[in-house]
C-alpha cells in the first residue's frame, strides 16, 4: 500500500459535472447507512486498538470516529443555513486542532457514535425532504468557495466512506 493509498483509500473526492437526482439519492442512501457502517468499523476494538493510528502520522480510531461527528455535525448546520439565509457564509473549523482537544481523548468512541446517529437522523429527514430547487441552495465556504447544497451532500457522502475505510483498512491490515 502507498501512502497515499493509506490516506485515500477510496480516492479523492471528486466532483462531478453534473449532479443528478440518482446521484442525490445515492448520497443520502450513503448518509443514510454510515452510522452502522460507522459502528460495524469499530465493533469490537479494544482501547488500545482505538488508539491505533490508520496510518503513520495519521489520527488514531477513536480521533477518526470523533471527526466524523464534528465534521458531520458541521456539515448538517450548514445545510440549515443554506436553507434559511441567502448564501451564508460558514465557518471553517482547524481539524487537526479539534481531534487534539481533551474531549477526543477523555471521552469513548460511542459517545460519538451516538451523535452521529442523532445527527445523520435529523441530517437524512432534512435532506429526503427537499425538492431539487433547494439543493442548488448555495452557500459560501472562506476555504472552498461558493458551495452548492448538492455538492456538500456528495462530498460528505464521500467523507464518510472515507473515514470508515482507514478503520475498515486498519482492520484488515492487521488482522483484527
Amino acid at each position: 500500500m502507498t501512502a497515499t493509498s493509506l490516506q485515500y483509500p477510496v480516492g479523492r473526492f471528486t466532483a462531478p459535472d453534473e449532479i443528478t437526482g440518482a446521484l442525490r439519492a445515492s448520497a443520502i442512501a450513503a448518509l443514510t447507512a454510515l452510522p452502522v457502517a460507522m459502528r460495524t468499523a469499530v465493533d469490537g476494538l479494544t482501547d488500545a486498538q482505538l488508539e491505533t493510528p490508520y496510518r503513520d502520522g495519521g489520527w488514531t480510531v477513536r480521533q477518526v470516529v470523533h471527526h466524523v461527528a464534528d465534521s458531520h455535525m458541521h456539515a448538517y448546520i450548514r445545510v440549515k443555513f443554506a436553507l434559511t439565509e441567502e448564501s451564508p457564509t460558514v465557518r471553517p473549523y482547524d481539524e487537526a486542532a479539534w481531534a487534539e482537544l481533551p474531549d477526543v481523548a477523555r471521552v469513548p468512541a460511542q459517545v460519538s457514535l451516538s451523535l452521529i446517529d442523532g445527527v445523520h437522523a435529523r441530517w437524512v429527514a432534512c435532506l429526503a425532504g427537499l425538492h431539487e430547487a433547494q439543493f442548488a441552495r448555495p452557500f459560501v465556504h472562506p476555504e472552498l468557495g461558493p458551495q452548492r447544497l448538492d455538492l456538500s451532500l456528495l462530498r460528505y457522502d464521500w467523507h464518510g466512506r472515507h473515514h470508515v475505510a482507514h478503520v475498515t483498512g486498519l482492520r484488515t491490515r492487521m488482522g483484527w
